[in-house]
């Protein structure tokens, strides 16, 4: 067992609390909870929340999390944890235990060399046991009562140190997008005088399950608004779903450093689908439901989602169309670390013919659009949303002219121009843009977090 004290029933309460009250969050009231308005608000069934309360408005639509909002009602436990199935019941024989011959040696040191560099009250709350439940505890909101130590408060040194862990996980690439993401939710904060405790590059949380070894299982969770990556190890295996990664803005200038996330997502996407012939393209598209501000399914709080194959099977492409699909494939898996990402694509590449690609809305280069892959073992959906706190300021609202942070040109680079589509006060209805995506991975039937590898081994090896 770890030296973690466990979270109190209040302290739980409170997570739980504010989800459900995020649920319920709408209109006025929800952007002014995301930008950190201090005002009284009103939640839709009339419900006065006193100013003080946990702050942050989710990122996600209404429906349990499925926008990546938060564990809230439909959080599950470890020991209940089936994985995203079609049907309830997660397919047999998919993973197994055996060596990838990819060395986890780096990252193990990486991690213990983090976890050493910290205080023996840091180590105890950011240390849990490797099956326990704050695996699924993880959030997309950013006031969100998270676990483990927050980089924006511990010293340089020890945040160098949570930066190289990540260099060993993650790829070049996936460094840099999650630093990205970090540093956009900085803008935000600046550009909507919102959060100053969330809305940071500092707000974000290292957690760890069991510890770290070459032989043992182990894993971290790294979190925080718009960016949630959950790292098992074991032996010289690795998982690194689900990760979800967002940002609300896309592109803006910040510190004088122009960033333009997502852009690789978008344009794979937008391969795929012009490689398809039209009769193709009819299936592929959905024709009965059109784009909505928020339409991601598996985000925060979905760990047990029932979702059925949709689109067209990698069986009904032709060799050329199912590269691409592997090549979109790769930009996600792309982000961890290369010789994983080679092992990852190689088990994706093994169920192509069953692997479905569906699209909501149109196709354009600019156009906001939903993409999911599918198949037994991959899971990865692309959501562009309607503008929550980026981008709906009003010339005549009446609120904050707010100026450009930190250099940023005058105008919205990118968003939606004052009063146009997406402007107003945006929200769950309002017109999506590319502006604000949603991104998650997952490993379906039992794979997320490594569970169905850490039940093999407990099985096999104990």
């Amino acid at each position: 067992m770890h030296g973690h004290v466990p979270r109190t029933p209040e302290a739980e309460r409170t997570r739980r609390w504010f989800m459900n009250k995020a649920l319920l969050a709408s209109g006025v009231a929800a952007v002014a909870t995301m930008t950190g308005c201090s005002a009284d608000s009103t939640d839709s069934s009339g419900t006065s929340t006193p100013s003080g309360q946990p702050s942050g408005m989710p990122s996600g639509g209404p429906g349990g999390g499925a926008g990546g909002m938060g564990p809230g009602a439909s959080e599950v436990k470890y020991e209940d944890f089936k994985g995203v199935t079609t049907d309830g019941k997660a397919a047999d024989g998919l993973y197994s235990i055996h060596s990838t011959g990819v060395s986890t040696t780096a990252v193990v040191q990486a991690a213990q060399a983090f976890l050493d560099g910290l205080s023996a009250k840091e180590r105890r709350s950011s240390t849990f046991d490797v099956d326990d439940d704050e695996w699924l505890a993880w959030s997309n909101v950013d006031g969100y009562e998270r676990e483990g130590v927050r980089m924006g408060d511990i010293t340089v040194a020890q945040r160098e140190l949570g930066y190289t862990l990540l260099g060993k996980a993650l790829s070049a690439d996936g460094l840099t997008q999650t630093r990205n993401i970090m540093k956009l939710n900085g803008f935000l904060g600046e550009y909507s005088g919102g959060n100053k405790d969330t809305l940071t590059e500092g707000a974000y949380f290292f957690t760890f399950m069991g510890t770290p070894s070459t032989t043992k299982p182990w894993g971290f969770q790294y979190e925080g608004h718009h960016v949630a990556i959950n790292y098992f190890v074991l032996g010289d295996q690795v998982v690194m779903t689900p990760t979800f990664m967002g940002s609300e803005p896309t592109k803006a200038t910040y510190k004088g450093e122009e960033i333009h996330l997502f852009r690789p997502e978008t344009t794979a996407g937008l391969a795929v689908i012009r490689s398809l012939t039209a009769a193709q393209r009819a299936k592929v598209i959905d024709s009965k439901k059109e784009k909505s501000g928020t339409d991601m399914l598996a985000g925060a709080g979905q760990d047990n989602l029932k979702l059925a194959y949709a689109g067209l099977p990698g069986s009904e492409m032709t060799t050329a169309q199912k590269q691409k699909l592997l090549d979109l494939v790769g930009v996600y898996v792309g982000y961890m670390d290369e010789g994983h990402a080679a092992v990852r694509i190689k088990e994706v590449e093994e169920h192509i013919d069953t692997t479905y690609f569906y699209w909501l809305g149109k196709t354009k280069d600019t156009s906001a659009f939903y993409y999911r892959v599918h198949s037994p073992v991959i899971l990865i959906e692309y959501d562009a949303q309607s503008p929550l706190a980026y981008g709906t300021k009003s010339k005549n609202s009446g609120g904050s002219s707010g100026g450009p942070p930190s250099g940023q040109p005058s105008g919205q680079p990118g968003g939606a121009p004052s009063g146009g589509p997406g402007g107003g006060m945006g929200g769950m209805g309002g017109t999506p843009t590319q502006q604000h995506i949603h991104t998650i991975i997952r490993t379906p039937n039992g794979g997320d977090y490594g569970v169905d590898l850490l039940r093999l081994h407990l099985e096999t090896d104990h």
